[in-house]
């Protein structure tokens, strides 16, 4: 068998189509530094990069698995076109909850609570969302809680992840994928509001 870190792009997709996760391993690890360089100068936020960054192989697994990526020969462009759409979705969301018309008269532009000193009600708000969120993870699957932790409380990378937890780079991924989404899930069933 020929070694992975020597076959091209193209070959390493097929492979992990029929069920060799190290192939994707190695897909991650050829491209991660330059796709993430890429979407952090343009997001210039690092948690904002690693979420997109995040949904971008997320989205790359789930296309390669239900065997929707066509062979363009170029790997590296797709994965970016992936990332420039998460990003303009990214930039939508943002500008869609923060614009407000100066023409508006009925809003009054300097009466936001950003620029306001906290509350004790701000406080109190703040520790039980914390406190909601803590129940939540605890909620979760064990392998679920022990990535999202690594992830968020520790902020490890998925690659550090996935040594320490003896899995590959693309489970690691999946099971914060997973964490997130029962998470998500069960909030809505508890109603729990995670937002001020």
């Amino acid at each position: 068998m020929q070694i992975l870190s020597k076959q091209t792009d193209d070959e390493l997709v097929q492979a992990y189509s029929q069920g060799d996760n190290k192939a994707f391993d190695t897909l991650l690890q050829r491209h991660q530094s330059r796709l993430f360089s890429y979407i952090m100068q343009i997001v210039k936020n690092r948690d904002f990069a690693d979420d997109i960054f995040q949904e971008t192989f997320v989205k790359a697994i789930m296309t390669i698995r239900q065997g929707k990526y066509t062979e363009t020969g170029k790997f590296s462009s797709w994965l970016t076109r992936i990332a420039h759409n998460l990003i303009i979705d990214f930039y939508r969301q943002g500008k869609a909850q923060n614009t407000v018309s100066t023409d508006d008269d009925t809003v009054d532009l300097l009466n936001r609570k950003d620029l306001c000193d906290s509350t004790i009600e701000d406080f109190i708000i703040s520790d039980d969302i914390s406190d909601d969120v803590r129940r939540l993870v605890k909620s979760l699957p064990d392998s679920q809680r022990e990535v999202l932790e690594m992830r968020f409380y520790r902020n490890m990378s998925f690659k550090e992840i996935a040594d320490l937890t003896n899995v590959s780079i693309n489970t690691a991924l999946g099971r914060m994928r997973y964490a997130i989404l029962n998470m998500r899930r069960i909030a809505k069933e508890k109603n729990i509001v995670l937002s001020v």
